[in-house]
Formats: structure tokens, sequence, C-alpha cells
């Protein structure tokens, strides 16, 4: 008889995102290690962005609990953006200066949604799920966040079930991530996030995590067990193999945000146009997803406007075919030492398109040691001009004689299907 287990989650198809997939993944796999999910989630959620794509994954003989939120969704879409945007064709425009209102929201934002704006979730989703509970007969609990309040209702059912398993996954760390400096946060509050999280850390009986950095960070905050499970690559939900581009595209793919622009790269673009005539012919700029106004002013201003496309959010099986039909793909990550532990969830997909990878993020990133591992591509800081240079002529060197390809190895360990194995084998029987 297979294993019941119940995941508490906030997103879930239709959501989109890199958010939504490691859970639905894990979901899909479960049941071929004798473990049967159950999956509670907000029934009047507010996604940022939907992806309808992604409901065709949902396995209908998987049982999905579903509870209303209240959520103050002009509040919270607000804080999130931190300041006034407007979305077009792909292109986010921040104002440069936070008005006094938005100043004034952001401060309560940070100070009295504690932990994050879905804290008004936790209480009722404490009774609902006592019920199912019972009713199902299941004594595994997942959690996983952010948003982190989904941990305290964790936390509040492991003190009504003396024999619950509770298990919490954290995505993103919670108060080391780099935003909470933005939150404006007062000492009391400070203090309240950390005490949250400690109970979270001391109170749960395992601990998942998805980066080197954040396990090092709780195995010194708790003695409960943190286990290392990033995210990963799935099969690709189509039989054709995109053509690869004819140009020397360099292609991100997701959301690149205003403190994610490596102005040195676009600097070093323009030098190898100007330097370089065939690289001049052949060179093209693909960005698919949202991009920060200041990104765009920063390529525009080294000269690369012509050269440069833009495509707004795309479905993530066309997003699939782009990363594989694209020469080069880039991952970038914030300059911040906050940041290393950061491991994009599209770097796997990368890995499993078979392309090569030019990542430019914090010094001692964690993706760097995967990367290296793998041999998928190469890891630069940010003020590493010179390597970065070298590396592109290199990759250049190889389009033109049409031998531009990775010898990867060892990706099949991040393998949805590897990775649901590893967390199956967590789980008590």
């Amino acid at each position: 008889m297979n294993k019941k287990v119940l995941i508490v989650t906030y997103y879930w198809p239709p959501a989109g995102g890199p958010g939504v997939q490691r859970w639905l993944k894990f979901v899909k796999y479960l049941p071929e290690f004798n473990i049967q999910p159950q999956v509670f989630i907000p029934e009047n959620p507010s996604y940022p962005i939907v992806d309808d794509s992604l409901s065709r994954e949902v396995l209908k003989r998987v049982k999905i609990h579903k509870k209303k939120i209240i959520e103050p969704y002009a509040l919270a879409n607000l804080m999130a953006k931190k300041s006034t945007e407007k979305f077009s064709s792909g292109i986010i425009t921040e104002s440069k200066k936070q008005t006094k209102l938005q100043q004034l929201m952001l401060y309560v934002r940070g100070n009295y949604f504690i932990p994050d704006a879905r804290k008004f979730w936790v209480g009722p989703s404490i009774n609902e799920i006592k019920k199912i509970l019972q009713k199902e007969q299941i004594n595994t609990l997942i959690t996983t966040g952010p948003p982190h309040s989904l941990h305290l209702i964790g936390l509040g059912l492991k003190k009504e079930f003396s024999n619950l398993h509770w298990i919490a996954d954290f995505r993103d760390p919670w108060t080391s991530i780099s935003y909470h400096e933005e939150l404006k946060l007062n000492e009391q509050s400070k203090q309240k996030h950390q005490d949250l999280e400690t109970s979270v850390l001391k109170s749960a009986d395992q601990l998942v995590v998805t980066s080197f950095s954040t396990q090092l960070e709780f195995q010194s905050k708790t003695k409960q067990p943190v286990h290392l499970i990033t995210n990963g690559y799935d099969e690709r939900p189509y039989m054709e193999t995109p053509e690869l581009d004819e140009h020397f595209t360099f292609s991100h793919i997701g959301s690149l945000m205003k403190d994610r622009n490596p102005i040195h790269l676009w600097k070093i673009f323009n030098d190898l146009i100007q330097e370089n005539k065939d690289f001049e012919s052949f060179f093209e700029l693909d960005l698919i997803g949202k991009t920060a106004s200041n990104v765009i002013d920063s390529i525009q201003e080294n000269g690369l406007e012509s050269y440069l496309r833009t495509t707004d959010y795309l479905p993530h099986e066309e997003a699939l075919k782009k990363q594989e039909g694209a020469q080069v793909l880039l991952l970038i990550e914030k300059n911040q030492p906050q940041t290393k532990g950061i491991i994009p969830a599209k770097l796997f997909e990368y890995m499993s398109a078979q392309r090569p990878i030019l990542a430019i993020g914090p010094k001692d990133w964690d993706v760097c040691k995967i990367l290296e591992q793998t041999n998928a591509g190469v890891c630069f800081d940010y003020e590493d001009q010179e390597g970065i240079k070298r590396y592109i002529k290199e990759l250049f060197s190889a389009f033109l004689k049409g031998k531009l390809k990775v010898s990867s190895k060892g990706i099949e360990d991040y393998s949805r299907k590897k990775l649901t194995e590893k967390l199956a084998s967590i789980i008590p029987q």
C-alpha cells in the first residue's frame, strides 16, 4: 500500500514561473516510489505569472484540497514590485524614486505582514488540514516556501499532532535572503522573523534546501537533518529537436530584473563588435521574459540596440524550445554576497538543453560548483572582464567552425525523477 503525504504549497498550476515547477514535478513522480501525494493549495490565489500549459501536468488521480485565502492583493502586489511598474513588450519600467506612499507601504509590508502577506492563510489552513490529516490518515506533512508563512502552518500542525512527521522545504532562504534589506524592518520585526525561522528550523523533523550555501547556513542554526535536493529538469514535452539559431545568439530566458544588469558583459559585446566584423555579422542578443528598463538602457548605451530581440513571457514548453535553439545560454544573478546560495531553477533546464552556458554572478556562487562538476558551462564573477571576453571568443571560434557544443557529464543526477527518488528516501515509510 502506498504511503500518503500531504504537500502544502502556494504555487500550483495555473501559476507560471519556477516556483511551481519543483513540487509539480515531485508530485508527478512520487507515486513511482510508492508514495501517494495529496496537495493543499489556496482556492483564490494571486499569481503574478499564469501559464495554462502547466495545467496539463496535473494528474487527475492526485487529490487536491483547497482553502480560500484572505490576501491584501493590491498591497501585496505593490510591495512585491517595490515601485510602480508598467509592462510593455516585456520591458519593466520602474520609477527612479519611490514616492512617500510607496515607502510607507513598504514599511507596512515589512513590519506588519510577518513573515509575508499570506500570513492570513495560516490559521484557517491549520484548522482545515487537521480534518484532512485525520480523514485521509496522513501522518507526513510537507510545507514549501516561500511564502514562508506556509511553514507556520506546519509549525501549528506539529503542535497539534505529536505523531506528525513534518518536512519543511526551503526553495529560498528566509532571513538571509537579499531582499530582506529592502523591507525597512525595525529591530522588533527583524527579531520576529528570526524567532519564527528558528522555531521552524528546530521544530520540523527534517529540512530540505536547494543550495549548498543554504544547507551550511541551516546546519549552523539547527541540529535537525538538512537535506540538499536542488531543483532539476524534466523530460522535454515534445519530440522534435528545435533547430539551432543561425546567428551567434546569446539567450537569457526568464526575468532580468534591475539588479541583474551585467554592464561589463554589454561592453564586452560592443568591444567584440568593433574588433571583429564576423562577430558583428553573426551576433544577436535574445532576452525572453520580463526585462527591467535599466537593463535595456545599458544595452542601448553600449550600442547593442540593433542586435537585441526582446520577447515577453513564453509558455514553459516554448521557453524550453528557445533554450535548445540558442547558441549560448546566459545565466545572470545579482552581484551580492547574499545571493551566492541562489541557484536559479532554469540552470538545470539550461543544462538539459545541451548548449554552452555563460554564467555571471557573485563570488563563490553555488552555480559555479555545479557547472564545474558537470562541464555544462563556465562561471565568472562580474569583474572578470578578461575571462568573460576570452570565453566568448572561444565560443565564437567554435561557432564559425560549426563545432559549438557542450560535452557535459553527470547531468542526469539533476533529473526530476532522480531528485524525487532522493526526496522519497527521506519520507518515512
